[in-house]
Parts: structure tokens; C-alpha cells; sequence
């Protein structure tokens, strides 16, 4: 009896409709001797996908029901802890957060009202900032001034003709030495009541309407701190090289302890301050090399060096340096200051005989004018404003919002209007 005989005996015929399937699949297993085909690899389900649910048959099938008592496998058992030094993970530096500062209020008693610096002692803004006068001219006796470097201000204006001379404020650092000190101009019966400063200097013009008759009658007469035989704070460095008008030099720490002695030793008050912002206001073009041409007597140029965010001062084409440090002079903003610059013919800076050579120039740094601050390597142009005697400069864009300078200190070069194109400016 073949395969096929064998296997209809032991089919039952039931009349059901699932009878012509069972038959048909008979067939089949007897055409392959008995043996069902192998089945051909499929592929993986996707994740994610659903599984097809099973088509329903005459009767149910079994399902498994897991083994109550299984033992689930022991989680694994961690490794045993390393004994080689950890590597540290490297941090990200943090950015600063950005600094702005516009009101007084912004300062708080920790920051310098006149650069926008934290600075790491706050008693020093407990002591009136002091304005010292320093010579420039003739360089060869004059360069490098010791302390410009520690200035938080310095104004940079001609005196008689192109010739300049400086007026630096000192505040929040105390400098050992500076020098040369030379006399007052018609300028400084502005700054000190502008800054709230003492004025260091070394006397001035004589005469009913001399620059010295009217310091004395000035707002600020009680803080005229000058160079009197035999007073603290001022000393004439020993060398006869120099002319003995250039040997005139003083020590700050020494000059604040007189002034407590004069009791004018007090915090400075200030109305309003300069804006300052750690971030560079949007708006500005390049400005990374300034040249200043005073008439060709004096030849600023400001050179900006990425790198540490400063500008870099040459002076008729020398590095201008720190007699204290031979760190050559640089500064975190530079303002060019155009003003009217006026002749006062009753005031005579320099005579020989009966003839004045030289009459005194009165810069009229208030009301408003025209500005360029410098800063990050850009240039914006600015209004100057200073509407009350008491007020310092503060810089303005068209729409008048204050322009911010970086933190840090400041040079101001005062040019004359009448001059012609003084600035170049890449």
C-alpha cells in the first residue's frame, strides 16, 4: 500500500465545509512524501511596527502561562571601582555676562564712576579724585610722564599754537610718581569742576585776569593744591640735564594725605556719569588707527590691537610710554573732542618784554559739539553735551541715546574746529 493509501485510511470524511481544505492539504503532504516544505527565511519586523494578529481557527489554541516559580537571571553586578586617577572633565570657559551701566544707580560703591572698573579695594572712591597738570613739550624733556598709565581720564589739548599738554585724572589708582608737572591753562578752571577733582598744578598766568586770579576765584578755589616751597606731595627729580621747569614731580599717597590735612579729602559728587557697556554698541565702522595732527607740532596716532581689546598711543612717531613702567600708553576708548577754541588776547601765556608772544586759549567744552569715540577697533560719531557747569561730558547718538564707551580708562583729544582735516581715521 502506498504512502498515499495509508493516509486516506486514517482520514475520517466529515460532511463540514473544511473538508475539501483538509483533502487538498493531504495531497500535498503526500506529494512531498510525508514531509511539509521548509519554510524560507522572512525579514525582521520593523520596530515600532504592529504585530498582525492571528486569524481565528475552529478551534482555540493553547496559550503558555508563564512558570509562576521561574527565577529571573541576577542583574548584572557592577564593575568594581577604578584606582586610576580620573581625568578632569574640561569645562567650557563662561562667558562674562555683558556689563551696562548708565545710571549712577548701575555703579553701586564698588564700581568707578569714571571708567565703569570694579576695583578690588572701594575705599579708594572715598577720596576726591585729583587733577594734575603734566607737561608735554619739548619731548625731549618731558617724555615718557610717569603715571599715565594709572590716569582714569587724561585730556590732551593745545596750549599756546599747536602745542599740548595734558590734564590726568587720577581716581581709583595711586601711581608712585608723576610728572613733569607743569602750570594750569584756562582748561582746567573746567575739568575740576566737571570731575569734582582737586587740581595739582604748578601755578599760571599772573596778571588781574590771569588763569591764576581766576582758579582763585573759582567754584573749586579750596581744592587748588599747588606747588608752594616746602609742601607735602611735590619734589624736583635731581637732574640738570632738564630744564628746571620740567623737574617738577609729585607723589599722589602723599598728595591725598595732604588734602586730608586740608580737609578737601572727600568722595567726589557727580549729577550723571558716561555710559558704559562691555559690548559693542551696534552702528560703528572702522576705527582701528586714528592720527591726530596738532599743526604738525604734535602727531597723536591710536593704534587698536585686537587681541587685548587696547588702543596704542604714538607720539610724532615714537611709542609714548610710562615713565613708571616703560609700558607704552594705551587706553580702552579714545574721544576726539571738537570745540571752539578762543583766543583771550587779556590773558598772555608767554612774553618777551613788553610784547606777548603767545595769549591764552579758552576751549569752551560746554554746551554741545561735535565727537568721535573710538572703541573696539570702531568709530561712531557722537554728540559731546555738557549743559551745566557741574556736568561731565556725556556722548549721544542722533536719536540722543547715550553711546557707551568700553570699560576702562579714557584719552580725550581736544581739537579745534578751525583746524583743518586734523583727524584721519581708518
Amino acid at each position: 500500500m502506498n504512502n498515499e493509501q495509508l493516509i486516506m485510511n486514517k482520514i475520517r470524511f466529515i460532511p463540514h465545509p473544511s473538508s475539501l481544505l483538509i483533502l487538498f492539504l493531504v495531497l500535498i503532504l503526500a506529494a512531498c512524501g510525508g514531509k511539509m516544505p521548509t519554510p524560507t527565511a522572512t525579514s525582521v519586523r520593523p520596530a515600532n511596527t504592529a504585530v498582525p494578529v492571528a486569524q481565528a481557527t475552529d478551534s482555540p489554541t493553547e496559550t503558555a502561562v508563564p512558570n509562576p516559580t521561574a527565577t529571573l537571571p541576577p542583574p548584572p553586578t557592577a564593575p568594581p571601582p577604578s584606582t586610576a586617577t580620573p581625568i578632569p572633565t574640561p569645562t567650557a570657559t563662561a562667558t562674562p555676562e555683558p556689563v551696562t551701566l548708565l545710571t549712577l544707580a548701575d555703579f553701586g560703591d564698588n564700581r568707578n564712576p569714571l571708567t565703569g572698573e570694579l576695583v578690588p579695594d572701594p575705599s579708594v572712591l572715598q577720596r576726591r579724585p585729583i587733577a594734575v597738570k603734566l607737561s608735554n613739550s619739548p619731548p625731549e624733556y618731558t617724555r615718557p610722564q610717569a603715571g599715565l598709565n594709572q590716569a582714569d581720564l587724561v585730556f590732551e589739548h593745545v596750549t599756546e599754537g599747536p602745542i599740548t599738554r595734558f590734564t590726568a585724572v587720577f581716581y581709583s589708582q595711586t601711581p608712585p610718581d608723576v610728572g613733569p608737572i607743569r602750570s594750569a591753562r584756562m582748561i582746567d578752571i573746567e575739568i575740576p569742576a566737571m570731575y569734582d577733582t582737586a587740581l595739582v598744578f604748578s601755578g599760571a598766568s599772573s596778571g588781574a585776569d590771569g588763569v591764576y586770579n581766576r582758579l582763585a576765584a573759582s567754584d573749586f578755589r579750596d581744592r587748588l593744591v599747588r606747588d608752594i616751597a616746602g609742601e607735602v606731595g611735590y619734589y624736583r627729580i635731581d637732574n640738570e640735564d632738564i630744564p628746571w621747569e620740567h623737574r617738577l614731580h609729585a607723589i599722589p599717597e602723599e598728595l591725598w594725605q595732604r588734602m586730608d590735612d586740608m580737609g578737601i579729602n572727600v568722595p567726589p559728587t557727580y549729577s550723571e556719569v558716561m555710559a558704559f557697556s562691555s559690548e559693542t554698541p551696534p552702528g560703528g565702522t572702522s576705527g582701528t588707527d586714528a592720527v591726530i595732527n596738532y599743526r604738525d607740532w604734535t602727531v597723536v596716532e591710536w593704534q587698536y590691537d585686537a587681541e587685548n581689546g587696547r588702543y596704542w598711543r604714538w607720539s610724532d612717531g615714537e611709542p609714548h610710554l610710562d615713565a613708571n613702567t616703560s609700558e607704552q600708553v594705551n587706553a580702552a576708548n579714545v574721544v576726539i573732542v571738537y570745540a571752539i577754541h578762543q583766543q583771550v588776547v587779556s590773558i598772555c601765556e608767554s612774553q618777551s618784554g613788553d610784547v606777548c608772544n603767545a595769549h591764552s586759549t579758552e576751549i569752551q567744552i560746554w554746551g554741545q559739539g561735535d565727537a568721535i569715540i573710538l572703541r573696539d577697533g570702531q568709530q561712531f560719531p557722537a554728540t559731546w553735551k555738557r549743559e551745566n557747569r557741574s556736568n561731565i561730558l556725556t556722548f549721544y547718538d542722533d536719536a540722543g541715546d547715550p553711546i557707551p564707551l568700553q570699560i576702562g580708562n579714557t584719552w580725550f583729544q581736544l581739537v579745534p574746529y578751525h583746524y583743518s582735516n586734523p583727524v584721519t581715521i581708518e
